[in-house]
């Protein structure tokens, strides 16, 4: 008998990096359950349409906690074999520094980018197999280590936040096998990345693809980039 086709949960799936990463397992034979913003037709609602029923859509806003409750209800009782965290997002001034950002866009940035991401990992690791994988898309702007020019203050900050809260989880599931990984993707032309950025999706994303697929099997908390080198934290 032929083995069920795995099964990954993207959380931010509507455009994009996490569209093209739900768009590149899609097509390697994975299903795949994609989380988008209620209120709007999206790239991964087009993506559904061709996929026969290979790909799924449930509704998130992941800084909402009621959202992710509901979203873990009606999940109960399915099994992944990869969770991965890909929603985010940046300061309207990327050169916005502590001593001028205001209050309410440092929240902002991040409750999305650290505070809530984890809360969907807390909420749905649960549902990943033993041997899954768990992971949240980082940045190599969140590593402490490599930062030379202190630009985009707070995106950094939010990043590296991130990378330290995915850290106590790791110490929390110390005793299970599972995979736990933060990737750092590159600078890719995305709404996010903007024009100027040096990569586009087809070249990264097959690439990202495969750290991420590569990693399960392996406990522990790794962050890599999309060629599956350390980053430095």
């Amino acid at each position: 008998m032929r083995s069920p086709a795995p099964k990954v949960l993207i959380v931010g799936a509507s455009r994009g990096l996490g569209h093209a990463i739900a768009a590149e397992f899609s097509a390697r034979g994975w299903r795949v359950v994609g989380t988008v913003r209620a209120g709007s037709r999206t790239a991964l609602h087009d993506l559904a349409r061709t996929q026969d029923g290979r790909v799924a859509i449930e509704t998130l806003d992941i800084t909402d906690p009621d959202q992710i409750a509901g979203l873990r209800d009606r999940l109960a009782g399915q099994t992944f074999d990869m969770l991965f965290v890909n929603a985010g997002t940046t300061t309207h001034d990327e050169h916005a520094r502590p001593g001028t950002v205001t209050t309410d866009e440092f929240e902002r940035v991040m409750i999305t980018n650290a505070l809530s991401p984890m809360r969907v990992i807390e909420a749905l690791h649960d549902l990943v197999a033993a041997d899954g994988l768990i992971g949240a898309m980082s940045s190599g702007q969140g590593s402490i280590a490599n930062n030379e020019t202190g630009l985009r203050d707070i995106y950094r900050a939010s990043k590296a936040a991130l990378n330290m809260l995915m850290r106590s989880f790791a110490v929390r599931q110390a005793d299970t096998a599972r995979a736990l990984l933060l990737i750092a993707p590159g600078w890719i032309r995305t709404d996010l990345g903007g024009p100027a950025a040096p990569f586009s999706l087809a070249e990264t994303v097959p690439a990202l693809a495969d750290v991420l697929i590569g990693a399960r099997g392996t406990p522990g908390l790794r962050y890599l980039d999309r060629f599956g080198k350390t980053v430095p934290w």
